[in-house]
């Protein structure tokens, strides 16, 4: 592959191909998870340390099926809803498997389980002075993104939609307006229901996107798997392309001149 036709990006100092970012639960089992897994084509797979079974051998565990060679492990904390409980959960991660690249999530209150911004900006101030390396799922408000970045965190990971909702993009302006002020990785991560949604979220210029239940929750998760990774990469291209303009009234795409009249 030549460096023109290289459209990999990067995060952390790592380099990736996928701009799928996909998650590990939820599935029936650990083999519809690894199929579904392999069929995304991501590189990057999220882990909620507080509910897989990362350190149990007498139970299966996650690694015996999605390897953590093959693939680089983002550890979340999924079910945080302190900064506390946040800082902790990824610290004890770290002591597991040495994991740095983390991403972190501090959620409110049922039913919307809309990001905390105050426990947010508390635990990455936190992680970051520990050293870690700091994506983080944040609303999809300008002014927090770019606080978020100036503070260091590594990548900003605006939602699409209340979490597990899957409503998709619900606020396509601010998601664009957050990737235009921002000099890290921008992913949309939450909300996403179906393969429009994650290529319109490419469509607006993200980076990457990152996802779970969309998969999971499908009728046929694998076949759900592969349409992800097809919008991914057709969004890619339609948002490097260049859309046409949007225009208000009709322009025929065949030339009007020289049309045979009776």
């Amino acid at each position: 592959m030549s460096d023109a036709d290289d459209d990999s990006w990067q995060v952390a100092g790592q380099r990736f191909q996928s701009r799928l970012i996909v998650g590990t639960g939820r599935y029936k089992d650990l083999d519809e998870t690894a199929a579904a897994i392999e069929a995304s084509g991501a590189e990057i797979v999220t882990v909620a340390v507080r509910r897989v079974n990362l350190s149990d051998p007498k139970a299966p565990m996650l690694q015996d099926y999605v390897s953590p060679k093959r693939y680089t492990y983002l550890p979340n904390t999924a079910g945080c809803h302190t900064a506390k409980d946040a800082v902790r959960t990824l610290r004890l991660a770290r002591e597991a498997g040495g994991w740095n690249l983390v991403k972190l999530e501090v959620l409110g209150p049922a039913p919307f389980l809309y990001p905390d911004m105050p426990a947010t900006f508390e635990a990455a101030e936190a992680l970051i002075a520990d050293g870690f390396q700091v994506m983080v799922y944040c609303a999809d408000d300008p002014l927090a993104a770019k606080r978020l970045e100036d503070m260091g965190c590594v990548a900003i990971m605006p939602l699409g939609a209340p979490i597990g909702s899957g409503m998709g993009v619900v606020n396509p302006y601010m998601i664009s307006a957050i990737k235009r002020e921002a000099k890290v990785p921008v992913l949309v991560d939450a909300g996403i229901g179906t393969a429009s949604d994650a290529a319109l979220a490419m469509e607006l210029g993200c980076d990457a996107v990152l996802l779970n239940s969309a998969i999971a929750h499908a009728k046929n998760p694998v076949r759900m798997a592969r349409a992800m990774k097809a919008a991914v990469e057709a969004g890619r291209h339609a948002y490097l392309a260049g859309r046409m303009p949007r225009n208000y009234s009709a322009d025929a795409s065949s030339p009007m001149s020289g049309l045979i009249r009776r």
